[in-house]
């Protein structure tokens, strides 16, 4: 039998489907609590109703992530920076945010740093999303270096909505972080054998929709 990893103190349990309501919000947040997941990630419209049903800030529990800018990032960077302000104060514990790719595309690091540095300025752990399947290798180096210059707590590797995760990416968010920062992966996580292979290859936080299949997965006889 394999020694296999407890992957539920490692999952986000995202719910950013647009089309999906209160009710859907909530079950997101009692699946969540029953199997122990790391954190509850939802779009800040949500995020009140999230905050009820979890409980205060600071308890016992999964910590509750809103995204920011999500998710293409192009919005301008006073907007993005009242969105994470509005967030926090709605009662966010981390911050998952878009950034600038268009001051990446340009090689344009100064942007792309002030338009993270005041979200991180808030004081919450920041995951700094790549979309690392999508960005030259020039730019996802910018794009790795000014982030962990700003403070990010974490590197993710995708929205989502983008190209789905891989292995690869982790390793080469990884390679680039050299443990400056916390690597998440997220977009695509299909099953259970990729979420373990994802952490095999260095993810120390997983976001998916799929928390619950992967859980009883782990958990199915002969495992």
């Amino acid at each position: 039998m394999r020694d296999l990893p407890d992957l539920a103190p490692l999952i986000d349990h995202a719910l950013l489907d647009p089309h999906q309501g209160r009710e859907s919000i909530q079950r997101c947040c009692d699946e969540a609590r029953h199997f122990g997941f790391a954190g509850v990630c939802v779009a800040s419209r949500w995020l009140t109703v999230a905050r009820e049903r979890l409980g205060a800030s600071g308890s016992r529990g999964p910590r509750l992530i809103s995204v920011v800018g999500f998710p293409f990032g192009a919005i301008p960077p006073d907007i993005k920076q009242a969105e994470a302000e509005w967030a926090a104060a709605a009662g966010a514990e981390e911050l998952d945010v878009v950034p600038d790719f268009g001051a990446l595309a340009e090689g344009d690091g100064a942007s792309f740093c002030a338009d993270l540095a005041p979200i991180v300025e808030l004081g919450l752990p920041v995951k700094v999303i790549l979309e690392v399947g999508r960005l030259s290798p020039e730019a996802l180096e910018l794009g790795v270096e000014a982030a962990i210059d700003v403070g990010a707590a974490w590197l993710k590797t995708g929205s989502g909505f983008g190209p789905a995760t891989s292995v690869e990416q982790v390793q080469r968010l990884r390679q680039l972080a050299r443990g400056r920062a916390g690597i998440k992966a997220s977009g695509g996580i299909a099953d259970l054998e990729q979420a373990l292979a994802l952490v095999e290859a260095g993810a120390t936080r997983l976001g998916t929709s799929r928390g619950v299949a992967l859980a009883q997965a782990l958990r199915a006889p002969g495992r």
